[in-house]
């Protein structure tokens, strides 16, 4: 006789574990409980069998793994959690009784965390931090736009705003930044850091009113990680491009509303490298053990380094946009390249168009711009300045207009960035109406709705490909036929035989698909009003959408196709069914495209003037 195994000691219910029994077998409140996951990334999951799971009941609960739990109990930040609340309940009681020497004391030993610990084990790669970035910025940038209330925090605000700005910055010297998007939630960017493709929305700057039925507490559990993570990105960018973190602030410049020009990025010296250099050495090897040979390299990695710095000249010279000299010792040949589009121009931002957003993608771009005094300090450029050759404005009429430079509005930027060179200004001058601002994100495939100014961008760029060609017609018989065939040739020929065991229960399928559709022509007949035979007789009697009148076939087209219908006859009932789906998919979408042709035809018909009728 075996041995009798003890209920629920294996299986799901060993996998997985409740939220009540992680509470009991942590000791901790909810809220704590909610804040640890947040912190460890430790998120709920769906067993196969929740009833298995929750040791045969059927209750609906919040499923963990056993595992993740186990974790927990190991984690340091508990203690912290304890120690905390012990902090408030002495608080608590000390400002109960007036006692407040004994409170300020308290204040002043408040117990504190950190969360480095937790973005080392969570990201032990920096390339796994950078692919998990997203998320991050979007909340960051998003706190940085909120207005100071009693739900958010100043300082909080004050560090998403040097955070944002700190990342903004390091796009802007490595020039990574790739697509933007204007859309109606925010402007969406996406930058190349390292090989990684980083996208992320930052909200428009208009007055915001902070709602009520938002969790600010838990968005200010993700939000302290997040900062955490973004601290640790910034400083691991700007040290590996030879760049001093934290970048220094001019505070004359933030107090005149600068933005970006506030910051000072200033490159490590060679001398500070050096003595970076001999202090870790020093310190680890004793002077008196170290070789000769060790000597003789130190003293020379000054040299060298001098040398490495003057031979890179890929990586232009970084300075603010204050001293008008940002990109000033970049040669001609680096700024014809794509990562610095705006190499040659000089641009002029007028008070009505987003200064924050156009400063920042023209700055990433490799150009150079002034703004209007009314927009803020700092600005290099004023605007009588000879050397300007864009300005951006985005008024219909302007009063006064210089020779020597063109207006535009501000999507042609957006659109040259996504384009990937300069546009004809010709649709963007001001007062055009302007063409459709497309979204770089979408790839569009075979089959498709193609607009026509993706179609005129891609020819003129070149592209000697089929998006001109992504328009499907209506769709006919020989249509139809063809990409049977496409999908029969894809698919082994099997012999119906193969899926006999699962033959039951795809009748059963089929019968209730056709009960269904049977109900559903009776509740169409009884909303018309007629009886369900005059109804199937109405419907018999109307033509089918497949016997539109098309081209002669040829004697091997017919053949060609009645093959084909023979190999897909030969096919299993499963394949079969992957087959119809996979052509009812496909006819669905040219359905669509066709709709979306329509429609656009419709509105771009011009009105038909009706006769004006006579007076009596």
């Amino acid at each position: 006789m075996g041995k009798i195994k003890k209920k629920f000691s294996e299986g799901s219910s060993r996998t997985y574990t409740t939220r009540n029994r992680a509470l009991r077998k942590l000791q901790v409140s909810l809220a704590d409980f909610r804040r640890l996951c947040i912190l460890k990334g430790i998120y709920p999951v769906e067993p196969r069998s929740q009833k298995k799971a929750n040791r045969g009941s059927s209750k609906p609960t919040t499923f963990y793994y056993a595992k993740d739990i186990q974790l927990l109990l190991s984690e340091p930040l508990i203690a912290k959690f304890r120690e905390h609340k012990i902090f408030l309940r002495k608080l608590q009681r000390a400002l109960g009784k007036d006692d407040l020497t004994r409170a300020k004391g308290l204040e002043a030993r408040r117990p504190e965390y950190t969360l480095d610990h937790l973005v080392i084990e969570r990201y032990p790669a920096f390339v796994d931090a950078l692919r998990d970035l997203d998320d991050a910025l979007c909340m960051v940038f998003l706190f940085a736009t909120m207005p100071t209330v009693s739900k958010v925090n100043n300082e909080i605000v004050e560090d998403c705003k040097r955070l944002s700005t700190e990342f903004m910055h390091y796009v802007i010297h490595s020039h990574s930044l790739r697509k933007v998007f204007l859309s109606i939630k925010g402007i969406y960017y996406q930058a190349e850091i390292q090989g990684q493709s980083i996208t992320w929305i930052v909200p428009y700057q208009f007055s915001q009113n902070v709602p009520l039925d938002v969790d600010f507490k838990v968005m200010a559990t993700f939000l302290q990680f997040y900062r955490t993570l973004l601290g640790f990105v910034n400083y691991r960018l700007y040290t590996t491009s030879n760049l001093s973190y934290p970048p220094k602030v001019d505070q004359s410049m933030d107090d005149s509303a600068a933005g970006l020009g506030s910051l000072r990025i200033e490159a490590k010296r060679v001398e500070d490298l050096i003595k970076g250099v001999q202090s870790s050495d020093t310190t680890s090897v004793p002077e008196v053990t170290m070789s000769k040979q060790m000597k003789q390299r130190m003293d020379t990695l000054g040299s060298k380094i001098k040398k490495i710095v003057a031979a890179d000249t890929t990586t232009p010279a970084y300075e603010s946009v204050g001293s008008g000299e940002a990109d000033g010792d970049v040669d001609d040949e680096t700024r014809q390249s794509g990562n610095l589009l705006f190499g040659k121009q000089v641009f002029f931002l007028s008070r009505e168009v987003p200064r924050y957003s156009l400063e920042f993608v023209v700055r990433a771009f490799g150009g150079r711009l002034g703004w209007d005094q009314t927009s803020g300090g700092g600005s290099p450029y004023a605007e009588n300045d000879r050397a300007i050759t864009v300005q951006i404005s985005d008024r219909p009429v302007q009063g006064h207009q210089f020779l020597d430079r063109i207006y535009v509005q501000p999507q042609w930027v957006y659109d040259s960035i996504n384009a990937r060179r300069l546009l004809d200004v010709e649709d963007y001058l001001i007062g055009q109406p302007l063409p459709a601002h497309l979204s770089p994100f979408v790839e569009y495939e075979e089959g498709d709705y193609v607009p026509e100014a993706a179609s005129k961008l891609a020819a003129a760029a070149g592209f000697e490909g089929e998006v001109t060609n992504l328009k499907p017609e209506d769709r006919d018989q020989s249509e139809d036929e063809d990409e049977d065939a496409e999908e029969a040739a894809d698919i082994d020929g099997a012999s119906a035989d193969e899926d006999a065991p699962d033959s039951d229960e795809e009748d059963e399928e089929d019968e209730d698909a056709i009960a269904e559709k049977q109900h559903q022509k009776q509740l169409l007949a009884e909303r018309a009003g007629v009886s369900f035979s005059e109804y199937q007789q109405k419907q018999g009697a109307k033509p089918k959408p497949k016997a539109v009148a098309g081209k002669k076939r040829t004697k091997a087209e017919v053949e060609e196709e009645e093959r084909q219908k023979i190999a897909i006859s030969m096919l299993s009932k499963k394949k079969r069914k992957v087959v119809n789906r996979t052509q009812a998919d496909a006819y669905k979408k040219a359905k669509d495209v066709n709709t979306l042709k329509t429609r656009k035809a419709q509105a771009t018909a011009k009105p038909v003037k009706s006769a004006k009728g006579k007076k009596n």
